[in-house]
């Protein structure tokens, strides 16, 4: 951060209250909550939207008999304590509870199949669990008697390993007295600051969705957290006065420490849904909680663009047509997003989004709408910020600039050729034209693959390189920008790089199309396409069409498809094909399709 850029920030931090603390002496999580309940132990830290909210000093007394429990039960350094339950603010409870004892917290995806679940139990060696009532049935069948204790995290109660989920569900509804409570417990309680913390010792290892085989252990140290927060903290404008919904899972580390770590690195406030996050739930949650900032995956707000706004525009014939003229459209999209952040319940400043790239008409909707979109780019292996920047920095289909402390370089020996000879491509990547494999280097770099050297030696140089296996560029202002992966990567006729996530993004500008894939068959480029079949029923019956007549329709509609991208793709990236997917993409538990099922080897 330049200086100019340091004076900018302090004038609005004081402009908007923000309370100065003083450095952290470690950076650790334990160190980093210290400091914030120090700062502000009656503020609100972590509730239910309309409920009962959890202060800071009331969380630090949650956290310590957390800790004090898991010690009294055996718990020591170094070992894993899994959580496997939705967001809630006892999740927070016993996260920092787990590695304030210098134990490690193992979160676990809840989309995770049980035996994916065993597996991550039995290969992290796990000493304790923290699971919810409703994902309980997911390890019923493990052997829990295996682990020291099994704790249930809606109420921070003990459950018993031979108890079954029927059991289990009526002793919670009944809160029968044979579920005893840890707050009920006298025990001596464990301070945050009583475990003299290295900052490099592991703090947490996450395990990725994997499309094949099973998935990896990421480690991540407290200083890969606490110092990727303190980066984000840096690059936009933040106080102690914000208001977060949490809606994505924090098992995943975008949401485990920009979510909720960041925020209780400011003394913000973080509130939760208490059911899945379907619109009947989340709509009353954004009017109590009314957020000023609210994480996000491009899922999230592509689905309200094309389910809700779009549909509006394309209803009436005159809207319609109007919207093809770029001043009308740009007047168009700035009042649907008054009307968007209305829905979001009027004070958003800031809505971040990664995990993977967005539409490019959804981007160009948000940008004219002026919705406060922020991007970013990460990994699982880097806690995760690499690359992103304020609602304000925004710059049309990036990433943002590398984050602060964090080096980004291009390695154009992977995949360096420049867009296969094809200049108008590259000035339409809004690049510089020399793609290669994004490499990665700083405090944020993950310890390595939990039991696997030898993994981590080919993700990690000798010289603290990480490869991330993505593909990208830089533009003149240093600028990145994300082309897809390197394993993705298909060679043309003639040796050209084919990046087919860009052919992908261009078939999904179609309102008809929600999910597509592009890979290479028998020489020939085709894409597999699945569409908005609520969309086309709604035509098929308003217009009345035969079954003869909506097969005819779905066949010139592929075609037309095909037709449209090659039209905007270079030569050697045109479709051959283009073929109907009838039933959604299998994908991973982070909703990325599995590749590897539909493309061919030949």
């Amino acid at each position: 951060m330049t200086k100019k850029e340091k004076h900018k920030k302090d004038q609005e931090d004081n402009r908007r209250g923000r309370i100065e603390m003083p450095p952290l002496k470690e950076l650790t999580l334990p160190e980093m909550l210290h400091r914030s309940i120090k700062h502000f132990p009656d503020r609100p830290a972590l509730g239910y939207a309309g409920g009962k909210v959890t202060t800071y000093s009331e969380l630090e007394e949650k956290v310590s008999r957390v800790a004090s429990f898991l010690r009294e039960n055996g718990i020591n350094e170094g070992d894993r304590v899994a959580i496997l339950s939705e967001n809630s603010p006892n999740w927070g409870a016993a996260y920092f509870g787990i590695i304030s004892l210098k134990a490690i917290a193992v979160p676990i995806l809840n989309e995770f199949h049980p035996s994916e679940i065993h597996h991550i139990l039995r290969h992290c060696g796990a000493s304790a669990l923290f699971v919810s009532e409703r994902l309980y049935h997911k390890v019923e069948e493990f052997g829990l008697e295996k682990l020291n204790v099994v704790v249930l995290i809606d109420n921070l109660s003990v459950i018993s390993p031979e108890w079954g989920k029927d059991r289990l569900r009526r002793l919670y509804a009944e809160g029968s007295r044979e579920l005893k409570r840890i707050k009920d417990m006298a025990l001596k309680k464990v301070g945050l600051k009583s475990a003299d913390i290295p900052e490099d010792a592991p703090a947490s290892i996450i395990y990725t969705s994997g499309t094949t085989g099973h998935s990896k252990g990421v480690m991540l140290s407290h200083k890969n957290i606490v110092s990727n927060a303190m980066a984000l903290d840096q690059i936009v404008e933040v106080d102690q006065r914000e208001r977060l919904l949490s809606i994505l899972p924090l098992s995943h580390v975008y949401e485990c420490t920009i979510g909720m770590v960041m925020p209780l690195m400011i003394g913000a406030a973080i509130y939760y849904v208490d059911k899945p996050p379907t619109a009947p739930v989340l709509l009353p949650a954004l009017q109590q909680v009314r957020p000023t900032v609210m994480l996000a995956v491009p899922l999230i707000i592509e689905k309200m663009y094309k389910g809700r706004i779009m549909p509006e525009i394309q209803k009436k014939w005159a809207l319609r047509t109007a919207y093809k003229i770029p001043a009308v459209r740009r007047m168009i999209n700035r009042k649907a997003g008054k009307k968007l952040l209305k829905t979001f319940g009027g004070e958003l400043r800031m809505f971040p989004i990664g995990g993977a790239s967005i539409a490019p008409e959804v981007e160009r909707f948000m940008r004219e709408a002026g919705f406060p979109y922020a991007v970013g780019y990460g990994l699982t292996e880097t806690s995760p910020l690499v690359a992103g920047c304020s609602e304000k920095g925004t710059r049309l289909y990036s990433v943002g600039k590398p984050v602060p402390e964090v080096e980004v370089q291009i390695d154009h020996n992977q995949t360096g050729e420049e867009h296969g000879g094809d200049p108008a491509a590259a000035k339409a990547r809004h690049g510089n034209g020399k793609v290669g494999e994004i490499l990665v280097r700083g405090p944020n770099i993950m310890k390595g693959y939990y039991n696997d050297p030898d993994l981590t030696a080919q993700t990690i140089g000798s010289d603290g390189w990480l490869r991330t296996g993505d593909l990208g560029e830089f533009d003149n202002d240093g600028y990145l920008y994300i082309r897809g992966r390197l394993k993705n990567m298909i060679l043309g006729p003639s040796g050209e790089n084919i990046y087919p996530e860009s052919i992908e993004s261009m078939l999904q500008r179609s309102e008809y199309v929600l999910e597509s894939l592009v890979y290479k068959q028998d020489d020939r480029l085709v894409a597999r396409v699945h569409l908005n079949y609520e969309k086309l029923d709604e035509e098929f019956s308003a217009k009345g069409l035969s079954q003869t007549e909506i097969r005819e329709f779905i066949k010139d509609l592929l075609v037309t498809l095909r037709d449209e991208t090659n039209a905007s793709v270079a030569s050697f990236s045109r479709l051959s094909e283009v073929i109907e997917q009838a039933e959604p993409f299998e994908k991973t538990p982070t909703q990325k399709i599995k590749r590897y099922l539909y493309v061919s080897d030949k």
